[in-house]
This record gives C-alpha cells, structure tokens and sequence, in this order.
C-alpha cells in the first residue's frame, strides 16, 4: 500500500494540454486527468472519488480553485482520504453530459465548477456544483472541508449504502440521456414552440424573460425561418428586437467586438465577461439572417465587427481558432476580478480622449460617476445617434465621426491593461462553427477576407485534427487529445457543405459525404436512431449520453439532421431521406413534450415539411459573371435554400453527385439561373428580378 501511495501522491496534470487542466497542474492536490488509472486507484486504495469540472475561462471555477484547490488543509483531505479527478469539460463533453445529469438529478440545478462524488466505479452519489471552503464563507452553512470530511466518513463506514444510491443515480442518469424514441412530431408543434416563445418574450428588451439572458434563449434563426415561410410579423419582430437590444447593450463589446457569453439582467446590460468562439460564430449567423431579412446596417457592422475580432484576437499563426477568453482580468493594483479590463470610468475616459470628447462619449455609453457596474461603467448605448447628435445640437456625420474615433482611442488604450486570460486550445466543433460563420458572411457580404478566413480554418482541421478519416476533439500545444465526438463530425460536416457552396469546388462535397459515412458508422444508434454523443469504439461511461438538447450550442443531432436534410436536397439519394426520418422519429416524443428544448431541430423539421429550394446559377465563364443574380440573393431573405454558383465547366464534374445539374447550362452564353423546388424546376431565367421573385419561401413547393 505505501508503494501504491507513493507511486500515486502527485499532481498528474503537468502532461497534459488543456489550459484549463494546466492551470490546476501546480494545486497541492494530487490530482489524475479523468482515465482508468484514476478510478483503478480509488478501487485499490478503497477511496471515493472526487470528480472536479470546469473550464479556463469559468469565473466560479477559479473561485473555487483558489479558496479550496490551492488550500493546503483541503489538499490533505482530498489527497489522503479522496482520489481526485478534474477534467476539463470542453474537451470531455462525455464525462460532462453524464456527471451533469447526475448533478441536476440531485440538486436540482447545475452549473460548473461541477463537484460530484464518486463511488470507485465511477457512479455518483452526491453532487453540486461551486461549494465555499468552509462553514459560513459566503453565508453557506457547510463548506466544501466540511462536506469533503463528511462524505469520506460515510463512504468509509457504509460503502454499500453509498453504492445502492449511486446505483439508483445511474439508472436514473441513463433514462434520461437516452431520450424514448417514438413517431414523427405532428404538424403543430413548430407552431406550438414559437407560442412558447410568444408566451415568455420581453417584450421590453427582447430576448426571453426572466434573467440572466443567453444570446440563445431565444432561437432567432427559427423565428426568421417562420417569417420567411409564413410571413409572420410577430416572429420577426422578436427577432429583430432581441437583436437590436443585444447589439446595443453591455453584452456586445462596443470597442473590440464580439459578443460576452450571457447578460445577468434583462437589459442585457451586465454581462458575464467571458467571450466563448462558439457564441460569437452562430451570433454571426444570427445577425446574418438579421440583415438578409430586414437590411438594417447596424446588423451588418455587427457581424463586421465581430469577425474582425476574431480575425485580429481569436485566430491562431496556422489558421484554427481559439476558444475563449477569461471573464477575470487584473486590476490597477494587481486585484483579480471579473470584467475590470472591459469597464471604465469617466475619469479614465477622459484621460483618454480629453474632457470634451470624452464627455460626449461617455454620455454616448451611458458612462456615470457611480457606475453600473461595481462603481465602473460597462460602455452600452441607450439612444440612436441621431437622437444623441440632436440632443448636442451637431450634426449626426460629425458626432459619428468623434464616436468611431473615440472608440478607436479607447481600444488602443484598453489593450495595454493586462489581458484577460486566453484559453488557446483548438475545438473541432467550434472551429467548424466559425468556418460556417465566415463562409456564410462572405456569400451574404460578398466580402473576400471571410472567405479566406473559412478557408485557412478548413485546412487547418485537415492538416492538424483529422487522421485516417477520423476527427480529434481537440488540439493545443502541437498535439490532438480525444477521439471526435458527435458535434464534431456533425458540425465538420456542416462546415464542408458550407464551403461547398461557397465554391462550387466538388472535393468539399465529398468530403463532407465521406465524413457522413463515418459519422454513420460510428454513431448511429441503429436500433432507434438518432446518434449517440460517443462513437461505438470510444470509452465507456456509466451511461452513453444521445444529446437531445439545443442550448448554448446545438445539439449534434440536431446539425446532423439539418446535415441530412442538405444532403438529400443536394443528392436526391434516398438513402439520406430514411436516415432523416429516422432521427426526426427518434427524438419526436421529446418535441413534442418539449419543442423548445429541440428549436435547432424544429429547422429540419420545417425543412421534412415543407421540401426545399435548390438553387444554381450557371455562368458562361467565370462565376463572377453572375454578379447581379448574386446582388438580388443578397438582398432576399429565403433561409434554407441550396444555392450554387457554377460555371458551365463545373457542371458535369458534379452531376454524379448531383443528379438535377443535368441539363443546366448557361443557354446562349448568358448566365442562367435555375430554382427547383421538390424535384421541379421553374423556367430558367436570365433576368435577375424573375429570379428574385422565384426565390420567394411563401411560394407554394408543393
């Protein structure tokens, strides 16, 4: 045994490559990444396990890491009576799935840090998320040493009875992330969602009451699809007002771009600091849409803005995208806290841009003397420009001019405090998120450095995250860590369809068929469908999660079906239909009891319903020649629809995969576009308002 224990008694995370895994690597505690070395440990040393979870750029995570991770006292007790495990969750999003669920089966909520209690078999029983170190810290009757102490008393003397109630955990944990599979979702349940939405929105600052507010709460993408199939007003007022307000609020960063992770009021005022790439890549989207509907400029800026800070803040030397950066920064006096490096003062402001312009900025950010946010002031704007130069009494050029300055000077100004911290690790799915986000602004913008931008990613996952046909989660530090899971391949494969559409280059349409094809082999669950979270061959937990939940991030099934909705409306094989079908019956019992937990999903769902648009523009030559087809696309809203622009040389390169390009030619040397709807063309047309008018969703497909 003290063999064993000596062997044992040190921090293994110095080897790994999580940031967030590397910020614990120098705790007293002794801790193990998450593996069987781990739990073959507890079971020899007949210990419990203590699984900690969490992520780089999680605030109460670092809370909790330094009040009881770095407390010596704590250490002792996790290293001589615990064996402790952290993982980090945006690698592992297995072991996260299963050991959340248990949380919320437990106490009702969740959230990370997640601090749960394992039997040596890995099985649960009991858990929470952020505990104080001690009794009384932060008003809390029992602290973290006090549980810690507890628990490893109780599983000392009555290991059986911890089993039996980790086993009950377990059961309960595998019913509910293998959702029951049933029927196809009957016709209303779209309709029956956006009631919901109806039901909850704030109608005041947009975005779904109560808070905190998540930039998802709300699906705008949904709500612009049902106003451009169904011309409902409603929907896109909802979408258009949670927009403007986020846009405006406290949540966007208004001097670097992008988008912080969450607002912890209902004016999207305070925000939660930490920017995520994964929100800012499908805000992009959001926005997108936003402006393709409605042609408000300030959507476009957004999405200008928010791309070119990840293009300056968020893009690695080979090309990938990082993932996060941290809500904590260092203050003037080296105190850490959250959001000091995003907020100001008027003074600070003024010693900037000088007392007049700083004046005029301040009160254009809503900046005061006593703050809104613990005495410093997060930069928002409450009022049109217009309205605030009339109220200066200047003219709207000129104090537009002085704000784009100012903002200027006071991002220069900003980037010499000291950075919040960065987590730089490459995530596959994310990064395919992104790739989707320039791929598709490059088409709606017609803006050339997006392209490149989606290009340089895309080659950077082939060269540096795929291997012999199959995906790895995550890259840092030169090395790949865990086999894909199922938003990986999904997302990838999304990704690929994208870039296919933005070239018209076959090889991205075969490799996103040949990731489908492995995507099928090593997820479908082939008794019930739908796709598993893990791949057949990947490590077993205590349950084998089938992600049925569109939160922060859609879920993998949901993109996969949108993936083979595409697929089928590009290649017309059936095989792509059945599999479809199949995914929408196995999660139909789920929409239907709860359609807004799947709103990603209710987009393939539309998608069944109504059939879909394919599109292609063939051009004589080079396909910039369709320039005013493009220019008319751009400025018509018909989300959904597969459009191609080729030139009649790519053609017949792509009719084996694409059976309805036969016969489409550029007729007497002119551009020519063809729109077909269910396996009917309209007449081709050379005029580019005919085929504006074409594109119209509400047209009947049938």
């Amino acid at each position: 045994m003290d063999t064993f224990r000596a062997h044992t008694e040190s921090n293994q995370l110095g080897s790994e490559s999580s940031p967030y895994l590397l910020q614990h690597a120098n705790n007293p505690v002794h801790w193990y990444p998450f593996g069987a070395a781990a739990f073959e440990a507890a079971q020899k040393l007949g210990r419990p396990v203590l699984l900690s979870v969490g992520y780089s750029t999680c605030h109460w995570c670092h809370v909790m890491a330094h009040e009881s991770f770095e407390d010596e006292e704590i250490a002792e007790v996790l290293n001589t009576r615990y064996v402790a495990i952290k993982v980090d969750r945006e690698e592992r999003p297995d072991v996260d799935a299963v050991y959340m669920s248990a949380v919320q089966a437990m106490s009702g909520r969740g959230g990370w840090p997640m601090t749960v209690w394992l039997t040596p078999s890995g099985k649960p029983f009991f858990a929470g998320t952020y505990f104080p170190a001690r009794d009384g810290d932060r008003g809390t009757s029992y602290g973290f040493l006090t549980l810690l102490k507890a628990l490893a008393d109780r599983y000392q003397s009555s290991p059986m009875e911890c089993e039996t109630a980790a086993e009950h955990v377990a059961s309960v944990i595998q019913e509910h992330l293998l959702p029951s599979s049933g029927a196809m979702p009957s016709e209303d349940v779209i309709e029956r969602a956006m009631d919901t939405y109806r039901e909850h929105y704030d109608a005041q600052y947009g975005g779904l009451k109560p808070a905190p507010k998540f930039p998802t709460s709300l699906p705008i993408r949904l709500c612009l699809r049902r106003y451009a199939t169904q011309g409902d007003s409603t929907a896109l007022d909802m979408a258009t007002a949670t927009l403007m307000h986020m846009a405006k609020g406290g949540i966007h960063d208004h001097l670097a771009g992008g988008f912080h992770r969450y607002s912890t009021d209902a004016r999207w005022l305070v925000p939660h600091f930490e920017k995520m790439l994964y929100d800012n890549a499908l805000l992009v989207l959001c926005y997108l849409d936003g402006y393709q509907a409605t042609h408000n400029d300030l959507f476009r800026e957004v999405v200008d803005d928010t791309l070119a800070y990840v293009t300056r803040e968020m893009t690695t030397p080979e090309g990938g995208f990082y993932s996060a950066t941290d809500a904590d920064s260092v203050g003037p006096t080296n105190e850490h806290g959250e959001g000091w490096y995003f907020t100001w003062t008027p003074q600070e402001i003024a010693e900037v841009l000088g007392e007049t312009d700083g004046d005029i900025v301040s009160r254009y950010f809503g900046v005061t003397p006593e703050g809104n946010f613990e005495g410093r002031n997060v930069l928002h704007v409450n009022q049109s420009l217009e309205s605030f130069a009339e109220a200066l009494g200047k003219p709207p050029l000129q104090v537009a001019q002085l704000i784009t300055l100012g903002k200027q000077k006071l991002q220069e100004a900003r980037s010499q405090r000291p950075l919040p911290a960065l987590d730089d690790k490459v995530l596959l799915s994310w990064n395919a998120l992104m790739i989707q986000a320039f791929a598709r602004a490059s088409r709606v913008l017609d803006h050339a450095p997006s392209k490149y931008a989606a290009l340089s990613a895309a080659d950077f996952i082939i060269t540096k995250m795929s291997r012999d046909s199959r995906l790895f989660r995550s890259y840092s530090r030169g090395e790949t860590r865990h086999p894909g899971y199922l938003q990986d391949y999904a997302c990838w494969i999304a990704a690929l369809l994208d870039l296919f559409e933005l070239t018209g280059d076959v090889a991205w349409l075969n490799r996103a068929m040949a990731y489908d094809r492995v995507l099928e082999e090593l997820f479908e669950d082939k008794e019930r469908g739908g796709y598993f979270l893990t791949s057949h061959a990947q490590e077993r937990l205590i349950a084998r999660e089938k992600p049925a939940y569109d939160g922060a991030e859609p879920s993998g099934n949901s993109t996969q079906a949108l993936n083979l909705a595409r697929l089928y409306s590009l290649s017309t094989d059936a095989s792509y239909l059945k599999r479809l079908t199949r995914t929408l019956e196995a999660f139909g019992p789920r929409m239907e009891a709860a359609p807004t937990t799947l709103s990603e999903m209710l987009l393939a769902l539309d998608v069944y319903r109504r059939g879909s648009k394919e599109v292609v523009i063939v051009t004589p030559g080079a396909t910039q020649e369709a320039g005013s087809f493009m220019a008319e696309w751009r400025e018509k809203f018909a989300p959904g629809t597969m459009l191609l622009v080729l030139s009649q040389s790519q053609v017949p390169e792509l009719v084996s995969r694409i059976p309805w390009l036969a016969g489409k030619h550029a007729i007497h040397g002119k551009p020519t576009a063809y729109v077909c709807a269910n396996g009917t063309c309209a007449l081709p047309t050379q005029d580019a308002k005919q085929f504006a008018a074409q594109l119209d969703l509400r047209v009947s497909q049938s």
